[in-house]
């Protein structure tokens, strides 16, 4: 018996190996950071103390790609204030003027169709890093509904009143900056996301860089 529980656990801990070694940092670029010195303070509940550290690399199976470049997107505003819907998945994340794509006040959401449902692994968004502020009611989904009516996941939600009506988050609050945020996945296997939010302690516009959903098909 002891033999048996033994030889159970070295399987266990070869299989372990063999997957760790079968992860890699996916191919994430960060744009060049456009602020420097001390932001103006900022005072939000749940707001996330800053690191002043490098986030690791993300590790992820071999063969994960940013699924999200050129993709088709939507949003809730069809109409922009600046900039266009497709900047949200051209690539071109540096946040300076002609980069990104400001929708008006109030709860929007832009979406990614993937073209069909794929193992997700990281999403990675920029709303605007041109400045350190604070957005409201970041809230990532997943579904591959793409009404959002069925099948949802959430896989960030930063909305601690419940503003949004989608739930109370226990996500923090989070100071924008070239290194976007990254939102661990898990693995879960979706066609479509969504990202809400719901102004900034600058205005109350919604602004989005680039979204990056990476994945395997």
């Amino acid at each position: 018996m002891i033999r048996r529980i033994l030889a159970f656990t070295l399987l266990l801990t070869a299989a372990s190996a063999l997957s760790a070694a079968d992860l890699v940092p996916i191919p994430l670029e960060l744009p060049k950071p456009l602020f420097v010195g001390t932001p103006v303070p900022i005072k939000v509940p749940n707001l996330e103390k800053p690191t002043n550290v490098k986030r690791p690399p993300f590790l992820a199976p071999a063969g994960t790609v940013n699924l999200a470049r050129g993709k088709t997107v939507t949003a809730s505003d069809t109409y922009p204030v600046i900039g266009e819907i497709p900047f949200v998945t051209d690539g071109e994340k540096d946040g300076s003027d002609g980069t990104f794509v400001e929708f008006g006040p109030e709860l929007q959401w832009v979406q990614i169709d993937l073209g069909a449902p794929a193992n997700l692994y990281a999403i990675v968004f920029w709303h605007f890093h041109a400045q350190a502020r604070v957005y409201h009611d970041v809230i990532v989904q997943v579904s591959d509904d793409a009404t959002f009516k069925t099948g949802v996941t959430t896989l960030f939600n930063n909305d601690y009143d419940n503003t949004a009506k989608m739930g109370v988050g226990k996500d923090p609050s989070y100071v924008e900056t070239a290194e976007g945020r990254l939102v661990d996945a898990k693995g879960v296997k979706a066609r479509y996301v969504r990202l809400y939010s719901n102004g900034n302690t600058t205005n109350e516009l919604n602004h989005y860089v680039e979204v990056e959903v990476y994945g395997k098909q």
